[in-house]
């Protein structure tokens, strides 16, 4: 009976440490921020790659209904003139996250009359998710945001995980399958590369080696900012065409 009642304090003990945001479990871990990730990981693939003039951000796009119109599916948005955002996980928690980023973008540009770079606007954003992890009553954002775009550091390219941390990286790959995406592109990425063609296309043959479905012009969005410009732009789906 002893033995049972312990069992039973243990198991009351973790459903605590698995509702609450702000309890650690003994193990030190979060676990409001562990379903975060993991509805990360189901959503849909986003890639980007950082090339010496530029970056590219390719993401997959999927109907779940026959009835549904992909062309009216967004999953790369403008932020500012010069950067954009690829998104993973929960459309709704990314809208959020974007709109907030727009407004940091603004209100730079108002105080210091220049563009913010994306290092800046990345720890903005990254500040907001850590504060949806340490207060009671809410959740954290299910999402991750593949943050690229050309400053004056030159092309850029961060994840934003939903615990607030964020990394710099030269190529990389979020959502499905991302680690399969991450292991081909440490293989066939050099730092040599140039946007065009050689970064869209391996967006593409990366995102063509863990989607299961077979991909065309309207499965994807392909995005680029160009370092001499600093021009954040999406390819049309002529341009994605020739690419593929």
């Amino acid at each position: 009976m002893e033995e049972l009642g312990v069992e039973k304090i243990l198991m009351e003990r973790s459903v605590a440490y698995d509702r609450a945001i702000t309890i650690f479990s003994p193990e030190g871990r979060l676990y409001q921020v562990e379903y975060a990730l993991e509805a990360v990981r189901r959503g849909k693939t986003a890639i980007g790659v950082k090339a010496t003039d530029g970056v590219a951000l390719i993401v997959h796009k999927e109907a779940t209904s026959p009835l549904m119109d992909l062309e009216q599916i967004q999953k790369i948005y403008v932020i500012d003139k010069h950067i954009g955002a690829a998104i993973a996980g929960l459309h709704a928690d990314a809208r959020v996250l974007v709109d907030f980023s727009r407004v940091q973008c603004q209100i730079n540009r108002i105080t210091y009359g220049e563009p913010i770079d994306v290092e800046v606007l990345t720890k903005k954003v990254c500040d907001l998710k850590q504060n949806y992890t340490q207060v009671g009553g809410i959740r954290p954002f299910g999402v991750s945001l593949l943050i690229a775009g050309a400053d004056a550091q030159g092309p850029q390219v961060f994840t934003t995980d939903p615990s607030g941390s964020y990394w710099s990286w030269r190529a990389t790959a979020i959502g499905f399958n991302s680690e399969a995406a991450r292991d081909y592109l440490s293989k066939e990425y050099k730092p040599t590369i140039k946007l065009f063609p050689e970064a869209v296309k391996l967006c593409i043959d990366t995102l063509r080696k863990v989607v299961e479905d077979k991909l065309d012009e309207t499965a994807m969005e392909i995005s680029v900012a160009e370092t001499d410009k600093r021009e954040f732009r999406s390819l049309t789906k002529e341009q994605i065409r020739e690419h593929m």
